[in-house]
């Protein structure tokens, strides 16, 4: 059985990553809508078609678990895929939840697409732990731009990081919620923005560990050929250049989870 971990670009790599080093022996099919990124700035009848295309195509390749790593996907599409389709569908929503429980009182800022930042979904979620008002939405949509164009270091995403948190008194924050896969590529350039000993957290370890449940729970066996297959709007990448981007990425992700 594989595992299908789906979202609009190159950000669901993060779950993809966290879940290859929590789960090895596991055959993976990662797809990457690339044609139709970004989507956080989409009609919602829009990416709830593309992610249903897209797990119709995991299906058929043999999928029998699909990670929605995307958390505007998820926040539009999850309950369409799980009342349409039998098998598990895991989503990825921002870690507000422990934010709020470990951020000693200070404020909590959350970035995310504007998708994401609009949706009822979070702002219910929110509604439910955030009771001291802690929590502050920041739609940053140029970031997931910057990603998709292997930009993740520059005078311009620093400019940009600067001017959108201009409003924000930065001292007052303990705690800084990546609601966007995408946003996890910048983490140095958020450290050097935010000030010393910020709490940087995301989804992805929760959502790998999540799916480590599933499988726990249904007694899935571990594949007996552990592999990927990346694909792009439904074409498998196999051209070396291609592939040795998509190295690159789960290097600078690597890089990214120490700091």
């Amino acid at each position: 059985m594989k595992i299908g971990i789906f979202d609009s670009g190159i950000g669901g790599l993060t779950v993809l990553h966290q879940a290859m080093l929590l789960l090895p022996n596991e055959e993976y099919i990662f797809y990457a809508d690339s044609d139709h990124v970004p989507y956080g700035e989409k009609p919602k009848e829009e990416i709830v078609s593309y992610v249903d295309s897209a797990v119709q195509f995991m299906l058929q390749k043999g999928t029998g678990v699909v990670v929605i790593a995307c958390n505007t996907a998820t926040s539009v599409a999850i309950e369409y895929l799980r009342k349409k389709y039998s098998i598990p569908i895991l989503g990825i929503e921002p870690a507000v939840k422990p934010a709020v429980k470990g951020c000693g009182g200070k404020r909590i800022m959350v970035v995310a697409t504007p998708v994401t930042v609009r949706e009822e979904k979070l702002k219910n979620l929110i509604a439910q732990v955030d009771e001291t008002h802690l929590v502050d939405l920041l739609p940053l949509p140029k970031l997931v731009r910057f990603a998709e164009r292997g930009i993740f270091q520059s005078p311009e995403i620093t400019s940009y990081m600067r001017s959108r948190l201009a409003g924000y008194d930065l001292q007052a924050y303990s705690t800084l919620v990546l609601g966007c896969t995408h946003f996890n590529f910048f983490k140095d350039t958020f450290r050097k923005i935010f000030p010393a000993g910020i709490n940087i957290i995301d989804g992805s370890a929760g959502t790998a560990n999540h799916l480590a449940d599933i499988l726990k729970e249904k007694r899935l066996p571990e594949s007996l050929k552990p592999s990927v297959e990346y694909y792009r709007s439904g074409q498998k990448i196999t051209d070396s250049e291609a592939l040795r981007h998509i190295g690159y990425l789960h290097k600078r992700l690597d890089l990214m989870l120490h700091l």
